[in-house]
Order: C-alpha cells, then sequence, then structure tokens
C-alpha cells in the first residue's frame, strides 16, 4: 500500500532457514488482511544457514546485528523498523503471521504494548507437539503466575514469542538486556511505567524446525525467574525479611524467659540462638530490600516510587540512628546487667549456665542489630544521594 509504514513485522533469526520462508509468506497475508501499510523486517543474529540469502529473495528488509542475544537482535531490528507499529514473532512458525487483525486492532485502540496468550486462561490455544509438557504445565502457568503476583500486571502468558508494541513505547521501557531475558524485561518495565497493556489470543504451532530449539527449558526458566525475582526486591527480601524477623522475634522473646513446650518438643536456650539468629537474617533482608530499591530508582532501573519516598520521609538517617542507638543502648543494658551478676559471683562459674545465656543472647543481639540500623542508615543514604537530585526522598 502506498504511504509511510504504519507496522513492521520484526522476526529475530537465527539459523532458520527451514522456516523463515514460510513465515515471510505468512506475515505478507496477515498485512493485507489487516488492512494497514506495513514491513516485513528479519533481524538477522548471525546464522550460518543461508537465512540471509531466503530474506533477500523474498524481498523483506534485512539488518544485520552483531551482537549475539535474543534481545539484542530484537533491540537492533526496532532501532531499524519503519513503522511506529511493531509486531514481533519468531521465525520457526510457531506462529500464525497471516493472523495479526487483533494486535492491529489494540494498537488503534492506543494500547502500548500487547500480549499474545497461548494459555487457556487467556483464550488462547497450545496446539499438540507445540510446547514441552513441563513448560506447558509447569514453567510459564509457574513463571506468568509469579509475575503477575510480583507485579501486577494484567497478562497472563508473561513469555509468548508473538507480541506487539509501539517504538515509542519501546524507547520509554528502555530495556538492557540482551539474552532471553529481554522478554520479560519487557513485560516488566511496561508495567512498571505504567503502560497500556493488552492480551490477544493466539495459538501455538508446532515449530518447523528439524533441529532442536534455541530454548533451554530449565536453564532459561531459571534465568526468567532469577531476573523477576532482581526487579522485585519487595518479593526477593522484604516479604522473607518481614516474616523471619517476626517469627524470630515472638520466640526469641518467649525463650528468653521460659522453655516452649510444643507436644513431646521442648524448645529452651539452643532454640533462642536459632530465634536471634533469625530475626538478624530478617533484618538484613529488610535492609538489603531498601538498598536495593534506592540503588535501582537511582540508576534508572526502576521508576521512582511514591511509598518509598513516604518511607524516607518518616525514617530520615537522623531517625535511623536514633533508632539504632537506642536498640544499641537497650543490648549494653542488659550485658551490663549480665556482668552485674557475674560480678556477683565473684567473676566464677554461675549457678545456671541456661540462664545466663537467656541473657547474655538476647543481649548480643539488640547489640548487633543496633550497629547494624547506624550503619545501614548511612549506607541508605549513601544510596539516596543521587535519587536525592532528582527528586527528593527525604533521606
Amino acid at each position: 500500500m502506498p504511504g509511510p509504514v504504519e507496522l513492521t513485522i520484526l522476526m529475530p533469526c537465527l539459523n532458520e532457514a527451514e522456516t523463515l520462508a514460510h513465515c515471510i509468506e505468512k506475515a505478507r497475508f496477515g498485512l493485507q488482511r489487516s488492512g494497514v501499510r506495513g514491513e516485513i523486517l528479519i533481524a538477522d543474529n548471525g546464522s550460518t544457514d543461508g537465512s540471509q540469502a531466503i530474506a533477500e529473495k523474498a524481498g523483506v528488509r534485512l539488518v544485520q546485528v552483531r551482537e549475539k542475544g535474543y534481545g539484542s537482535a530484537l533491540i537492533g531490528g526496532v532501532r531499524a523498523a519503519s513503522g511506529e507499529w511493531i509486531i514481533m514473532g519468531d521465525a520457526d512458525d510457531s506462529y500464525d503471521f497471516s493472523d495479526i487483525t487483533g494486535f492491529v486492532k489494540k494498537f488503534q485502540a492506543g494500547d502500548e504494548l500487547i500480549m499474545g496468550c497461548r494459555l487457556p486462561v487467556g483464550g488462547g490455544t497450545i496446539l499438540s507437539g507445540a510446547m514441552p509438557w513441563k513448560n506447558r504445565w509447569i514453567g510459564n502457568p509457574v513463571l506468568s503466575f509469579i509475575g503477575r503476583l510480583f507485579f501486577k500486571c494484567p497478562a497472563h502468558d508473561f513469555h509468548a514469542g508473538l507480541r506487539g508494541f509501539t517504538k515509542s513505547a519501546f524507547k520509554k521501557m528502555d530495556l538492557q538486556t540482551t539474552g532471553m531475558e529481554f522478554a520479560s524485561e519487557m513485560v516488566i518495565k511496561s508495567t512498571l511505567k505504567s503502560l497500556r497493556i493488552s492480551e490477544v489470543p493466539v495459538t501455538l504451532h508446532k515449530d518447523g524446525r528439524s533441529r532442536p530449539p534455541h530454548l533451554k527449558p530449565w536453564r532459561d526458566g531459571w534465568r526468567h525467574l532469577r531476573f523477576m525475582l532482581l526487579f522485585s526486591p519487595r518479593w526477593l527480601f522484604l516479604v522473607p525479611g518481614l516474616l523471619l524477623s517476626a517469627l524470630g522475634f515472638v520466640f526469641a522473646a518467649v525463650l528468653s524467659l521460659n522453655d516452649i513446650h510444643i507436644g513431646g518438643v521442648v524448645l529452651n536456650v539452643g532454640s533462642l540462638v536459632v530465634a536471634c539468629m533469625t530475626v538478624i537474617v530478617g533484618f538484613q533482608l529488610v535492609a538489603f530490600a531498601f538498598f536495593t530499591k534506592v540503588f535501582a530508582i537511582a540508576e534508572g532501573l526502576l521508576p521512582d516510587d511514591p511509598k518509598l519516598s513516604r518511607v524516607f520521609k518518616i525514617f530520615t538517617l537522623e531517625k535511623g540512628i536514633v533508632f539504632g542507638l537506642l536498640v544499641l543502648l537497650g543490648g549494653i543494658i542488659l550485658l551490663a546487667r549480665s556482668v552485674w551478676i557475674w560480678k556477683q559471683a565473684d567473676y566464677g562459674i554461675l549457678p545456671s549456665t541456661e540462664e545466663n545465656l537467656r541473657r547474655l543472647i538476647p543481649a548480643a543481639t539488640l547489640i548487633v542489630l543496633g550497629i547494624q540500623t547506624v550503619f545501614s542508615s548511612f549506607f541508605m543514604s549513601a544510596l539516596g544521594l543521587k535519587t536525592t537530585t532528582r527528586k527528593p526522598p527525604g533521606v
């Protein structure tokens, strides 16, 4: 169709000679059916099987991307794309590029990221043999559930290879990863930046390759999970830290006074050590949550968080120091009391070692927590210096 290009169908390609021509043919038909002016762009990532010649013979645009990786190929392709609307999909014939009308309608409605959904919960279909059982019943449902839980994303299928986005939205995403994590980063950052996200049901077909796929289920599944955890300090550090701290504090408070009897099990001073250890570990995780969040915002990895700003307005550096010193003082007082009791015994052997440990262990724990609070407050303030120049968080 005459006029400027509205839509680019982008296919990353690495040795897809068996299926590339068929995908291009379907994409042409899809452009005709959609009624928009479009182009087909192949982002080749170093194919050695003649894929480039197939693209050139088909008369579509070809861009060579030297940097290796799934994300690198797509970033290079997006930069070269002429259309404001971009639909990306694998060139292995697992997706039907002839059926892109649903994506075009979403673009026309103003959506910025349109996710294809292969899962039945989103109206999608996975044909027999199209996906290994561990991906279909474990990997994709679990990772998508975690993504929706962590980031409140409306998409049901976090890892569908067929998706659409606007070029302006892509710039807002500021994607950094070059490997398979690129797909997760796109959804996560779109959600964090409050872009308009919608979903279109798609069908996943068995790919047309005679060779094994590039995807390694367990390795790449772990990479996606790791990436989601790193982008969610709340679930990686804060929630486990708060749970551990609360649980440890309750048990430590009771065990510092008496044993706990649960059926035939007796928790005594040994359990008090474990409880205090749990409190310290929990505190460290909570601190890591704030460190990570402040650093990520300062570096532009995560958007500004109004909730964090409100926390910093209440919990300033000075208040953190004062609180830490009070906790430290409490520990020193308990330790001084223990020394006084020891002095009453002329610094000899105390009648009850267990009672002595019930005094010493909480004292040592409070001293450690007090020191950690003081220096953690300083460290968090240092991390927030860059953020302060952009938007004062109250640190």
